[in-house]
């Protein structure tokens, strides 16, 4: 920074330029963060973009908008962090005894907030995984429902009565996914002894058949009916 100054016919005192040296290399650090959250920033963005670009799926959209949001919080975190080690470095602050005490705080802090961390990671691999989608019926630590929410803290789940229920995911073990791709609907039909079976078969197939070709239900059918 001296050479740069004298360079320019600014001629500095020693003493100024032991204050400049530190306060020039604080400021390319504090561009150098600003960048990196804008790069961080179009990267998520580009990421949110193509997914919505390439599905029509909801339930793609919401996770790809909820993973955008969590890389977002995780970018400005780690940028921070990064940031203020540096800087405190620059102006002569050593960081190993804040290191040090942050861990110990971190552990005390830990041991009371397993439960909630836990929800954080269960939450993470439940969108990175892909286990859980809006809009999909699911069951869950005993539960049942329509998925009307995934974030990394909770899935929130409505069942056939209407009931809302909030699902911590560190409650969350196994994942039973009925509509994931497709679905049996299996019914069980009661014929008497004196009928003709085959005839019984004949009429469920031609009921079967009018329902695939109605236009109502066209989408929803996908395989001819099965008869065990």
């Amino acid at each position: 920074m001296k050479a740069i100054l004298n360079s320019l016919g600014i001629s500095v005192s020693e003493k100024w330029s032991e204050l400049l040296m530190p306060a020039s290399h604080i400021l390319i650090i504090l561009i150098m963060s600003w960048l990196l959250m804008r790069v961080s920033y179009r990267l998520i963005r580009a990421f949110k973009a193509y997914v919505t670009r390439t599905t029509l799926d909801k339930g793609s959209i919401k996770r790809s908008e909820t993973l955008s949001q969590v890389f977002s919080n995780a970018a400005i975190i780690i940028i921070y962090l990064i940031t203020g080690m540096l800087i405190l470095g620059e102006v002569g602050i050593s960081i190993a005894p804040i290191l040090a005490a942050a861990g110990v705080v971190g552990v005390a802090v830990g041991f009371d907030a397993q439960s909630l961390i836990k929800d954080y990671f269960t939450g993470f691999f439940l969108l990175i995984e892909d286990q859980i989608r809006h809009g999909e019926f699911v069951e869950v630590a005993e539960k049942k429902g329509l998925v009307e929410e995934v974030t990394l803290r909770h899935v929130r789940l409505r069942d056939f009565e209407g009931i809302v229920h909030f699902i911590p995911n560190s409650a969350i073990t196994t994942v039973t996914n009925k509509s994931r791709e497709f679905a049996y609907a299996v019914i069980d039909l009661s014929v008497a002894y004196r009928e003709n079976v085959d005839a019984v078969y004949e009429v469920m197939r031609k009921v079967a058949a009018d329902m695939r070709s109605a236009p109502e239900l066209k989408e929803k059918i996908v395989e001819d009916l099965e008869i065990a």
